[in-house]
Protein backbone atom coordinates (compact mmCIF):
# COMPACT_ATOMS: atom_id res chain seq x y z
CA UNK A 1 0.00 0.00 0.00
CA UNK A 2 1.22 3.77 -0.97
CA UNK A 3 2.40 5.96 2.05
CA UNK A 4 -0.84 7.94 1.59
CA UNK A 5 -3.26 4.77 0.78
CA UNK A 6 -5.37 4.89 3.90
CA UNK A 7 -8.08 6.01 1.89
CA UNK A 8 -7.97 4.03 -0.06
CA UNK A 9 -9.65 0.26 -0.49
CA UNK A 10 -7.16 -1.77 -2.97
CA UNK A 11 -3.60 -0.77 -4.99
CA UNK A 12 -2.94 1.06 -8.27
CA UNK A 13 -3.48 -0.24 -11.26
CA UNK A 14 0.04 -1.07 -12.59
CA UNK A 15 -0.19 1.06 -15.71
CA UNK A 16 -1.61 3.82 -13.78
CA UNK A 17 1.54 3.28 -11.74
CA UNK A 18 3.54 3.68 -14.49
CA UNK A 19 2.24 6.38 -15.94
CA UNK A 20 2.03 8.70 -13.17
CA UNK A 21 5.39 7.89 -11.57
CA UNK A 22 7.93 10.47 -11.93
CA UNK A 23 10.78 8.56 -10.47
CA UNK A 24 12.68 8.05 -13.59
CA UNK A 25 13.51 12.09 -13.80
CA UNK A 26 13.26 13.40 -10.24
CA UNK A 27 15.82 11.09 -8.89
CA UNK A 28 18.73 13.56 -9.48
CA UNK A 29 16.76 15.76 -6.55
CA UNK A 30 17.97 13.19 -4.17
CA UNK A 31 20.61 15.39 -2.28
CA UNK A 32 18.66 18.10 -2.05
CA UNK A 33 15.33 16.33 -0.90
CA UNK A 34 17.98 14.68 1.76
CA UNK A 35 19.59 18.37 2.31
CA UNK A 36 15.77 19.68 3.36
CA UNK A 37 14.59 17.20 5.01
CA UNK A 38 17.91 17.27 7.43
CA UNK A 39 16.95 21.01 8.14
CA UNK A 40 13.33 20.24 8.62
CA UNK A 41 14.19 17.53 11.00
CA UNK A 42 16.43 20.04 12.87
CA UNK A 43 13.85 22.64 13.35
CA UNK A 44 11.17 20.04 14.66
CA UNK A 45 13.25 18.85 16.92
CA UNK A 46 14.47 22.56 17.56
CA UNK A 47 10.40 23.18 18.48
CA UNK A 48 9.89 20.76 20.62
CA UNK A 49 7.57 18.97 17.68
CA UNK A 50 10.24 15.78 17.99
CA UNK A 51 12.40 14.77 20.16
CA UNK A 52 16.01 15.49 19.70
CA UNK A 53 17.27 12.14 19.97
CA UNK A 54 14.70 11.33 16.48
CA UNK A 55 15.96 14.00 14.92
CA UNK A 56 19.66 13.14 15.37
CA UNK A 57 18.35 9.45 14.32
CA UNK A 58 16.75 10.71 10.91
CA UNK A 59 19.77 13.13 10.62
CA UNK A 60 21.62 10.22 10.71
CA UNK A 61 19.48 7.81 8.43
CA UNK A 62 19.24 10.28 5.84
CA UNK A 63 23.10 10.17 5.25
CA UNK A 64 22.79 6.59 5.14
CA UNK A 65 20.55 6.45 2.55
CA UNK A 66 22.18 9.01 0.41
CA UNK A 67 25.33 7.28 0.62
CA UNK A 68 23.78 4.12 -0.44
CA UNK A 69 22.23 6.12 -3.41
CA UNK A 70 25.48 7.48 -4.18
CA UNK A 71 27.14 3.89 -4.35
CA UNK A 72 24.66 2.69 -6.85
CA UNK A 73 23.39 0.27 -3.74
CA UNK A 74 19.41 1.73 -4.12
CA UNK A 75 17.09 0.72 -5.77
CA UNK A 76 14.57 2.65 -7.30
CA UNK A 77 11.12 1.66 -8.62
CA UNK A 78 7.96 3.10 -10.34
CA UNK A 79 5.24 1.84 -6.74
CA UNK A 80 6.97 4.80 -4.76
CA UNK A 81 6.32 7.25 -7.36
CA UNK A 82 8.97 9.72 -6.69
CA UNK A 83 12.16 10.81 -4.84
CA UNK A 84 10.51 11.70 -1.90
CA UNK A 85 8.70 8.43 -1.11
CA UNK A 86 11.77 6.82 -1.99
CA UNK A 87 13.75 8.43 0.40
CA UNK A 88 11.48 8.71 3.16
CA UNK A 89 10.84 4.58 3.01
CA UNK A 90 14.36 3.53 2.73
CA UNK A 91 14.73 6.31 5.78
CA UNK A 92 11.77 4.27 7.81
CA UNK A 93 14.00 1.21 6.78
CA UNK A 94 16.66 2.19 8.02
CA UNK A 95 16.15 3.70 11.38
CA UNK A 96 12.60 2.03 12.07
CA UNK A 97 9.51 3.52 12.69
CA UNK A 98 10.53 7.40 13.66
CA UNK A 99 11.55 7.45 10.17
CA UNK A 100 7.56 8.54 9.41
CA UNK A 101 8.21 11.63 11.69
CA UNK A 102 10.18 13.52 8.84
CA UNK A 103 7.16 14.27 7.15
CA UNK A 104 6.09 16.02 10.12
CA UNK A 105 4.02 19.42 9.10
CA UNK A 106 5.28 19.11 5.41
CA UNK A 107 3.72 18.22 2.47
CA UNK A 108 5.12 16.70 -1.24
CA UNK A 109 3.90 20.34 -2.38
CA UNK A 110 6.23 22.35 -0.36
CA UNK A 111 8.47 19.52 -0.38
CA UNK A 112 9.03 19.61 -4.46
CA UNK A 113 9.32 23.34 -3.64
CA UNK A 114 12.44 23.65 -2.07
CA UNK A 115 13.97 20.96 -3.39
CA UNK A 116 13.80 22.25 -7.05
CA UNK A 117 14.87 25.92 -5.67
CA UNK A 118 17.89 23.73 -3.93
CA UNK A 119 18.66 22.22 -7.14
CA UNK A 120 17.89 25.41 -9.52
CA UNK A 121 20.63 27.45 -6.99
CA UNK A 122 23.36 24.91 -7.72
CA UNK A 123 22.79 24.78 -11.51
CA UNK A 124 23.05 28.56 -11.84
CA UNK A 125 26.16 28.53 -10.19
CA UNK A 126 27.42 25.73 -12.51
CA UNK A 127 26.18 27.65 -15.71
CA UNK A 128 27.34 30.81 -14.33
CA UNK A 129 30.43 29.29 -14.02
CA UNK A 130 30.90 27.79 -17.68
CA UNK A 131 29.67 30.98 -19.49
CA UNK A 132 32.77 32.76 -17.45
CA UNK A 133 34.67 30.09 -18.90
CA UNK A 134 33.30 30.47 -22.35
CA UNK A 135 34.00 34.43 -22.41
CA UNK A 136 37.38 33.36 -21.43
CA UNK A 137 37.84 31.34 -24.48
CA UNK A 138 36.39 34.21 -26.63
CA UNK A 139 38.88 36.40 -25.12
CA UNK A 140 41.27 34.40 -25.74
CA UNK A 141 40.73 35.20 -29.56
CA UNK A 142 40.59 38.63 -28.91
CA UNK A 143 43.87 38.99 -27.34
CA UNK A 144 45.24 36.65 -29.66
CA UNK A 145 44.32 38.67 -32.27
CA UNK A 146 43.58 42.27 -31.11
CA UNK A 147 44.14 44.37 -34.53
CA UNK A 148 42.66 42.37 -37.01
CA UNK A 149 40.39 43.29 -39.58
CA UNK A 150 37.43 41.96 -41.20
CA UNK A 151 34.19 43.11 -42.63
CA UNK A 152 31.69 43.66 -40.54
CA UNK A 153 27.87 43.18 -42.22
CA UNK A 154 24.50 44.57 -41.74
CA UNK A 155 21.57 42.72 -44.31
CA UNK A 156 24.57 40.07 -44.51
CA UNK A 157 25.87 42.33 -47.08
CA UNK A 158 30.00 43.66 -46.51
CA UNK A 159 29.32 47.02 -44.30
CA UNK A 160 32.28 49.25 -42.75
CA UNK A 161 35.53 47.00 -41.39
CA UNK A 162 35.97 46.15 -37.96
CA UNK A 163 38.18 44.28 -36.06
CA UNK A 164 37.67 40.49 -35.42
CA UNK A 165 37.96 40.98 -31.53
CA UNK A 166 35.33 43.96 -31.50
CA UNK A 167 33.59 41.38 -33.51
CA UNK A 168 33.61 38.78 -30.69
CA UNK A 169 33.64 41.27 -28.16
CA UNK A 170 29.64 41.71 -28.73
CA UNK A 171 29.18 37.99 -27.81
CA UNK A 172 31.26 38.77 -24.69
CA UNK A 173 28.76 41.47 -23.73
CA UNK A 174 25.89 39.17 -24.70
CA UNK A 175 27.12 36.84 -22.17
CA UNK A 176 27.85 38.78 -19.70
CA UNK A 177 23.69 39.89 -19.95
CA UNK A 178 22.77 35.83 -19.89
CA UNK A 179 24.78 36.36 -16.39
CA UNK A 180 23.11 38.81 -15.29
CA UNK A 181 19.53 37.34 -16.11
CA UNK A 182 20.77 34.43 -14.11
CA UNK A 183 21.88 36.16 -11.28
CA UNK A 184 18.69 38.03 -11.13
CA UNK A 185 16.73 34.78 -11.54
CA UNK A 186 18.57 33.45 -8.55
CA UNK A 187 17.24 36.01 -6.43
CA UNK A 188 13.91 35.43 -7.23
CA UNK A 189 14.23 31.65 -6.73
CA UNK A 190 15.84 32.06 -3.21
CA UNK A 191 13.08 32.24 -1.25
CA UNK A 192 12.31 28.98 1.17
CA UNK A 193 8.88 27.65 0.83
CA UNK A 194 8.88 24.96 3.51
CA UNK A 195 5.97 25.46 5.84
CA UNK A 196 3.46 25.84 3.29
CA UNK A 197 2.10 22.11 3.54
CA UNK A 198 0.01 21.17 0.78
CA UNK A 199 -1.97 24.71 0.38
CA UNK A 200 -2.96 26.71 3.88
CA UNK A 201 0.61 25.83 6.04
CA UNK A 202 -0.05 23.76 9.60
CA UNK A 203 -1.54 24.51 12.75
CA UNK A 204 2.01 22.72 14.12
CA UNK A 205 4.38 25.57 15.50
CA UNK A 206 7.25 25.22 13.32
CA UNK A 207 9.85 27.98 12.50
CA UNK A 208 10.25 29.04 8.88
CA UNK A 209 12.81 30.98 9.70
CA UNK A 210 14.90 28.43 11.23
CA UNK A 211 14.80 26.19 8.16
CA UNK A 212 15.49 29.51 5.83
CA UNK A 213 19.00 29.71 7.87
CA UNK A 214 19.87 26.60 8.00
CA UNK A 215 19.53 26.52 4.02
CA UNK A 216 21.35 29.72 3.06
CA UNK A 217 17.88 31.05 1.98
CA UNK A 218 17.58 34.73 1.76
CA UNK A 219 14.01 34.85 3.28
CA UNK A 220 10.61 32.66 3.27
CA UNK A 221 7.63 32.90 0.49
CA UNK A 222 4.68 34.55 2.35
CA UNK A 223 1.74 33.25 0.84
CA UNK A 224 1.26 29.68 1.73
CA UNK A 225 -0.66 29.00 -1.45
CA UNK A 226 1.68 30.71 -4.10
CA UNK A 227 4.78 29.46 -2.60
CA UNK A 228 3.34 25.14 -3.91
CA UNK A 229 1.87 26.27 -7.12
CA UNK A 230 4.29 29.10 -7.99
CA UNK A 231 6.35 28.23 -10.72
CA UNK A 232 7.54 31.17 -12.07
CA UNK A 233 11.40 31.07 -10.85
CA UNK A 234 11.47 28.02 -13.70
CA UNK A 235 10.01 29.75 -16.04
CA UNK A 236 12.33 32.71 -16.08
CA UNK A 237 15.30 30.33 -15.81
CA UNK A 238 14.26 28.27 -18.99
CA UNK A 239 13.67 31.67 -20.20
CA UNK A 240 17.07 33.17 -19.37
CA UNK A 241 18.84 29.76 -20.93
CA UNK A 242 16.61 30.78 -23.75
CA UNK A 243 17.96 34.09 -24.47
CA UNK A 244 21.53 32.45 -23.92
CA UNK A 245 20.92 29.67 -26.58
CA UNK A 246 19.47 32.16 -28.98
CA UNK A 247 23.25 33.93 -28.28
CA UNK A 248 25.02 30.91 -28.88
CA UNK A 249 22.99 30.32 -32.30
CA UNK A 250 23.81 33.78 -33.34
CA UNK A 251 27.50 33.09 -32.64
CA UNK A 252 27.51 29.62 -34.49
CA UNK A 253 25.74 30.98 -37.75
CA UNK A 254 28.42 33.62 -38.11
CA UNK A 255 30.99 31.13 -37.45
CA UNK A 256 29.39 28.52 -39.59
CA UNK A 257 29.20 31.19 -42.30
CA UNK A 258 33.08 32.07 -41.68
CA UNK A 259 34.34 28.42 -41.82
CA UNK A 260 32.81 28.06 -45.82
CA UNK A 261 35.43 28.51 -48.60
CA UNK A 262 32.68 31.23 -49.73
CA UNK A 263 34.54 33.35 -46.58
CA UNK A 264 37.13 31.17 -45.07
CA UNK A 265 37.95 33.41 -42.62
CA UNK A 266 38.51 30.79 -39.96
CA UNK A 267 39.48 26.70 -39.58
CA UNK A 268 38.39 24.52 -36.60
CA UNK A 269 40.03 22.15 -34.95
CA UNK A 270 39.46 18.52 -36.12
CA UNK A 271 38.25 17.14 -32.47
CA UNK A 272 35.38 19.79 -33.19
CA UNK A 273 34.16 18.33 -36.61
CA UNK A 274 33.27 15.35 -38.15
CA UNK A 275 33.20 14.64 -42.10
CA UNK A 276 30.88 12.93 -44.45
CA UNK A 277 29.74 9.81 -45.24
CA UNK A 278 30.06 10.24 -49.12
CA UNK A 279 32.44 13.01 -49.43
CA UNK A 280 35.94 12.71 -48.40
CA UNK A 281 36.73 16.30 -48.44
CA UNK A 282 34.28 17.86 -45.89
CA UNK A 283 34.99 18.77 -42.85
CA UNK A 284 31.45 20.17 -41.00
CA UNK A 285 31.15 22.56 -38.17
CA UNK A 286 29.48 20.30 -36.37
CA UNK A 287 29.04 21.52 -32.64
CA UNK A 288 28.33 25.12 -34.04
CA UNK A 289 24.99 23.78 -35.88
CA UNK A 290 24.22 21.31 -33.09
CA UNK A 291 24.23 24.45 -31.00
CA UNK A 292 22.06 26.26 -33.28
CA UNK A 293 19.86 23.13 -33.57
CA UNK A 294 19.53 22.87 -29.95
CA UNK A 295 18.33 26.15 -29.05
CA UNK A 296 14.92 25.34 -30.81
CA UNK A 297 14.83 22.69 -28.41
CA UNK A 298 15.04 25.02 -25.40
CA UNK A 299 12.48 27.32 -26.84
CA UNK A 300 10.78 24.31 -26.71
CA UNK A 301 11.02 23.17 -23.25
CA UNK A 302 10.39 26.82 -22.21
CA UNK A 303 6.93 26.91 -24.16
CA UNK A 304 6.28 23.36 -22.46
CA UNK A 305 6.28 25.03 -19.09
CA UNK A 306 4.20 27.93 -20.26
CA UNK A 307 1.73 26.15 -21.55
CA UNK A 308 1.66 23.53 -18.60
CA UNK A 309 0.99 26.70 -16.30
CA UNK A 310 -1.01 29.06 -18.35
CA UNK A 311 -4.78 27.15 -17.42
CA UNK A 312 -3.73 25.72 -13.71
CA UNK A 313 -6.17 26.79 -10.92
CA UNK A 314 -4.51 27.62 -7.51
CA UNK A 315 -2.88 25.94 -5.68
CA UNK A 316 -1.11 22.47 -6.62
CA UNK A 317 -2.08 20.30 -9.57
CA UNK A 318 -0.56 16.78 -10.66
CA UNK A 319 0.06 18.91 -13.94
CA UNK A 320 3.31 20.78 -12.08
CA UNK A 321 4.98 16.80 -11.79
CA UNK A 322 5.43 17.74 -15.98
CA UNK A 323 7.65 20.50 -15.32
CA UNK A 324 10.65 19.17 -14.34
CA UNK A 325 11.54 17.14 -17.96
CA UNK A 326 11.53 20.44 -19.62
CA UNK A 327 13.55 22.46 -16.94
CA UNK A 328 15.83 19.49 -16.43
CA UNK A 329 16.39 19.32 -20.06
CA UNK A 330 16.49 22.98 -21.05
CA UNK A 331 19.57 22.75 -18.22
CA UNK A 332 21.29 19.16 -19.48
CA UNK A 333 21.53 20.96 -23.04
CA UNK A 334 23.09 24.26 -22.05
CA UNK A 335 25.45 22.41 -20.34
CA UNK A 336 26.54 20.08 -23.15
CA UNK A 337 26.99 23.36 -25.11
CA UNK A 338 29.09 24.44 -22.76
CA UNK A 339 31.39 21.82 -22.29
CA UNK A 340 32.23 21.68 -26.11
CA UNK A 341 31.24 25.26 -27.53
CA UNK A 342 34.42 27.21 -25.70
CA UNK A 343 37.33 24.33 -26.07
CA UNK A 344 36.14 24.99 -29.33
CA UNK A 345 36.43 28.59 -29.51
CA UNK A 346 39.13 28.85 -28.12
CA UNK A 347 41.56 26.27 -30.41
CA UNK A 348 39.83 28.31 -33.85
CA UNK A 349 42.93 29.47 -36.67
CA UNK A 350 41.71 32.74 -37.76
CA UNK A 351 42.89 33.54 -41.46
CA UNK A 352 44.00 37.16 -40.64
CA UNK A 353 44.70 38.04 -44.22
CA UNK A 354 41.81 36.54 -45.68
CA UNK A 355 40.11 38.58 -43.94
CA UNK A 356 42.15 41.81 -44.70
CA UNK A 357 41.33 41.01 -48.23
CA UNK A 358 37.38 41.32 -47.77
CA UNK A 359 37.46 44.18 -45.66
CA UNK A 360 39.63 45.90 -48.22
CA UNK A 361 36.86 46.74 -50.54
CA UNK A 362 37.10 50.34 -50.89
CA UNK A 363 33.16 50.70 -50.71
CA UNK A 364 33.20 49.77 -47.24
CA UNK A 365 35.29 53.17 -46.34
CA UNK A 366 32.36 55.26 -48.28
CA UNK A 367 30.81 56.38 -45.30
CA UNK A 368 34.17 57.67 -44.23
CA UNK A 369 34.05 59.86 -47.50
CA UNK A 370 30.59 61.13 -46.35
CA UNK A 371 31.43 61.85 -42.58
CA UNK A 372 34.68 64.24 -44.20
CA UNK A 373 32.13 65.74 -46.61
CA UNK A 374 29.92 66.46 -43.14
CA UNK A 375 33.26 67.94 -41.26
CA UNK A 376 33.55 71.06 -43.83
CA UNK A 377 29.97 71.95 -43.25
CA UNK A 378 27.63 69.83 -45.57
CA UNK A 379 24.29 68.51 -44.12
CA UNK A 380 24.58 64.42 -43.86
CA UNK A 381 21.70 64.08 -46.49
CA UNK A 382 23.79 65.97 -48.73
CA UNK A 383 27.02 64.25 -47.95
CA UNK A 384 25.06 60.96 -48.13
CA UNK A 385 23.55 61.74 -52.13
CA UNK A 386 26.65 63.00 -53.03
CA UNK A 387 28.63 59.91 -51.94
CA UNK A 388 26.49 57.66 -53.14
CA UNK A 389 26.07 59.57 -56.57
CA UNK A 390 29.87 58.72 -56.67
CA UNK A 391 29.67 55.07 -55.63
CA UNK A 392 26.99 54.61 -58.55
CA UNK A 393 29.00 56.35 -61.15
CA UNK A 394 32.54 54.18 -60.47
CA UNK A 395 29.51 50.94 -60.37
CA UNK A 396 28.90 52.14 -64.02
CA UNK A 397 32.44 52.82 -64.83
CA UNK A 398 33.57 49.27 -63.36
CA UNK A 399 36.44 51.33 -61.07
CA UNK A 400 36.72 51.31 -57.36
CA UNK A 401 36.79 54.02 -54.93
CA UNK A 402 40.76 53.94 -54.25
CA UNK A 403 41.26 53.87 -58.35
CA UNK A 404 39.71 57.27 -58.81
CA UNK A 405 41.29 60.28 -59.51
CA UNK A 406 40.53 63.55 -57.84
CA UNK A 407 38.82 65.07 -61.17
CA UNK A 408 36.58 62.20 -61.29
CA UNK A 409 36.08 62.43 -57.48
CA UNK A 410 34.79 65.95 -58.44
CA UNK A 411 32.01 64.85 -61.01
CA UNK A 412 29.52 63.87 -58.05
CA UNK A 413 31.30 66.01 -55.26
CA UNK A 414 32.92 69.28 -56.05
CA UNK A 415 34.19 69.79 -52.44
CA UNK A 416 36.41 66.55 -52.64
CA UNK A 417 39.86 67.53 -51.34
CA UNK A 418 43.20 65.64 -52.56
CA UNK A 419 43.18 63.56 -49.11
CA UNK A 420 40.00 61.91 -49.75
CA UNK A 421 41.78 59.97 -52.10
CA UNK A 422 43.31 58.20 -48.67
CA UNK A 423 40.42 57.29 -47.24
CA UNK A 424 39.82 54.08 -48.46
CA UNK A 425 42.53 52.03 -46.21
CA UNK A 426 40.92 49.56 -43.45
CA UNK A 427 43.05 50.60 -40.79
CA UNK A 428 42.79 54.32 -41.36
CA UNK A 429 39.19 53.67 -41.47
CA UNK A 430 39.12 51.88 -37.86
CA UNK A 431 41.69 54.15 -36.67
CA UNK A 432 39.16 56.85 -36.73
CA UNK A 433 36.67 55.42 -34.84
CA UNK A 434 37.67 56.03 -31.12
CA UNK A 435 34.89 56.65 -29.12
CA UNK A 436 33.61 54.63 -26.45
CA UNK A 437 32.11 51.49 -28.14
CA UNK A 438 33.78 51.78 -31.61
CA UNK A 439 35.71 49.58 -33.08
CA UNK A 440 38.93 51.51 -32.85
CA UNK A 441 42.23 50.24 -32.35
CA UNK A 442 42.47 52.00 -28.69
CA UNK A 443 39.25 51.20 -27.97
CA UNK A 444 39.04 47.61 -28.63
CA UNK A 445 42.11 47.33 -26.70
CA UNK A 446 40.93 48.81 -24.11
CA UNK A 447 38.12 46.88 -23.58
CA UNK A 448 40.34 43.71 -24.14
CA UNK A 449 42.38 44.63 -21.39
CA UNK A 450 38.96 45.53 -19.66
CA UNK A 451 37.60 41.95 -19.48
CA UNK A 452 41.29 40.45 -18.60
CA UNK A 453 40.75 41.89 -15.36
CA UNK A 454 37.34 41.17 -15.04
CA UNK A 455 37.45 37.48 -15.62
CA UNK A 456 40.93 37.29 -13.98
Amino acid sequence: MAMWGGRFGSGTDKDMQDFSESISFDKRLYKYDIQGSKAHAAMLAAQGIIPQTTAQKIIEGLEIVQKNIESGDFTFCAELEDIHMHIEKALTEAIGEDGARVHTARSRNDQVALDIRLYLRDEISLISNMIRDFQRAMLSQCEANPETIMPGFTHLQHAQPVLFAHHLLAYIEMFERDLGRLADCRKRLNLMPLGSGAIAGTTLPVNRETVCKLLNFDGITQNSMDAVADRDFAIELVAALAVFAMHVSRLSEDLILWCSQEFDFIEFDDAFTTGSSLMPQKKNPDVAELSRGKTARIYGDLTALLTLCKGLPLTYNRDLQEDKEPLFDAIDTVIKILKVYPPMIASMKIHPQRMLEAASDPSLMATDLADELVKLGMPFRTAHHRVGSLVKWCHDHGKGLNRLTLEEMRITIPEALDFFLELFDPAVSIAKREITGATGFKTVRSRIDYWLETLE
